[in-house]
């Protein structure tokens, strides 16, 4: 039975399952989102008349629309609803998450509630071991993936996660050397809903079939399904979309995404000194005064900020200064 490691850290909870130093799948929760499995009481604060549909409010403040609707629930009424989709970012706009009636218990599943009812054994840690945590989150600000020979380039759009290959190999071996790297990048970036894969286009249906082989034997303990690769070289699969993936993440939430991983940063730090933390505007934005207190408190350190416009959005820095 594969481990899991949780690290709860301020704004972000994480879980990874090594293989050796090397993250072999990844997933993220920002505390607040309603993740699907939760249920909760909600308010229905709109709904369409004569229709199943309306919109309904949490405690939180958060929205989701809301599907099978019975048609004597009146608008202000309190319904017990599950999340059966997250809210997901878009250019220019976002997607509420999505929920219906049920009558299950309350329930807020977190990152260890879920990988303990898939089977997973489960240890929290104050830390993970070394590992190369940095690198994927790079990856994802970058939206590129390197392999022997070519790279994977993903681009989130409101339909689907478009992934392009490209390389200097040849289309045959391009194609089936892109097969594991891709199978390994769907899980460390914890990747779901609608895929589409744009392959080398391969003339040759016997080509087609190997990499459609490859394919089956790399995702075989990937829950999905999938298209055959057609004459244009295009995948599709589809699976279980629970949580934003860190590919959107980075995509649509970059500076929040940059500023979780400062504070990761900021709280490793270890020496005397208080914490300064650099970065872009846009990262300063989005380090709430919670999070900047909860750093204050873990580490038992003052906490400063400055600007640093020279930085990369994707790239802020925490370091010990004297007091």
């Amino acid at each position: 039975m594969a481990e899991w490691l949780v690290e709860e850290g301020i704004a972000e909870h994480r879980a990874i399952r090594l293989d050796g130093d090397t993250i072999a799948e990844a997933r993220v929760h920002w505390p607040g989102e309603l993740l699907a499995g939760t249920v909760a009481e909600g308010v229905l604060v709109s709904r369409t008349a004569g229709s199943p549909r309306g919109t309904a409010r949490f405690p939180s403040g958060a929205e989701a629309l809301v599907d099978r609707l019975s048609p004597s629930a009146p608008e202000g009424s309190l319904i017990r609803l599950e999340i059966t989709r997250p809210a997901l970012a878009e250019q220019g706009r976002r997607k509420l998450a999505r929920a219906r009636p049920t009558a299950r218990p309350p329930a807020s599943p977190d990152l260890v509630a879920q990988l303990r009812a898939e089977g997973h054994a489960v240890r929290t840690v104050r830390r993970f071991p070394a590992c190369d945590w940095d690198e994927l989150i790079a990856e994802a600000f970058a939206g590129e993936s390197s392999f022997p020979g070519g790279a994977l380039q993903f681009s989130p759009t409101p339909a689907m996660l478009l992934v392009d290959i490209d390389g200097t190999l040849a289309p045959r071996p391009l194609a089936l050397a892109a097969v594991p790297a891709l199978a390994s990048a769907l899980r460390r970036f914890d990747v779901g809903g609608s895929i589409g894969i744009d392959f080398p286009t391969l003339p040759a249906k016997a080509d087609r079939k190997a990499v459609d082989e490859a394919l089956a034997e790399a995702l075989a303990h990937w829950p999905h399904e999938r298209t055959a690769m057609n004459g244009f070289g295009f995948v599709q699969l589809v699976a279980r979309l629970e949580r934003p993936s860190l590919l959107h993440r980075a995509a649509f939430h970059p500076a929040a995404l940059a500023a979780r991983l400062v504070l990761r940063r900021a709280e490793a730090l270890e020496g005397p000194g208080a914490i300064l933390l650099t970065g872009h505007r846009a990262v300063e934005a989005a380090l709430s005064p919670d999070s900047l207190a909860q750093l204050a408190r873990r580490t038992g350190r003052q906490v400063r900020w400055a600007p640093n416009p020279a930085l990369a959005l994707e790239a802020p820095q925490a370091q010990l200064v004297p007091l």
